[in-house]
């Protein structure tokens, strides 16, 4: 690792074309997510909710949990909540341990939307990011994500 002197180091021409290269790439990447996904009548976002509701116990998770997990804030798994809700796929309850806090619930329509959009986003997966990466190890670029993630 490299130490806190090393950091102001100018890029080389291969770190700066990553870094200028990455941004785009997400933001595509988000873009071709929704795409794939808007013909089912889901968004990424929603998918991802639905995605983590259906690996909890009961499925059903807090919403600041739900939150925490889909990386979004408070105020947006809230409306992405309520979108789900209006569409029958999770019903939004009072948890029973904290009056104050609500938990999102997913319904079997909306664990059988997930089932239908499941293949649908593989596949897109696959075709917008995994066929890219070419050589690149998986299992090394998912830790440096993960570090990424818990670090920046």
């Amino acid at each position: 690792m490299p130490d806190d002197s090393d950091r102001t180091v100018p890029l080389t021409a291969d770190e700066y074309a990553l870094v200028k290269a990455f941004r785009p790439a997400m933001a595509a990447l988000a873009r071709a997510f929704d795409a794939n996904l808007h013909p089912l009548g889901l968004t990424h976002a929603e998918y991802v909710a639905l995605m983590f509701l259906s690996e909890a116990p009961a499925r059903a998770l807090r919403l600041g949990d739900l939150a925490e997990l889909c990386h979004q804030s408070s105020s947006h798994i809230g409306r992405t909540v309520l979108r789900l809700q209006a569409e029958g796929l999770v019903v939004r309850e009072q948890c029973s341990q904290d009056a104050r806090s609500f938990r999102a619930v997913l319904t079997d329509a909306g664990l059988a939307r997930l089932e239908q959009a499941w293949p649908v986003h593989i596949a897109g997966v696959r075709r917008c990011l995994l066929d890219q990466l070419g050589g690149v190890d998986a299992a090394e670029l998912a830790a440096a994500f993960e570090r990424i993630a818990k670090t920046a």
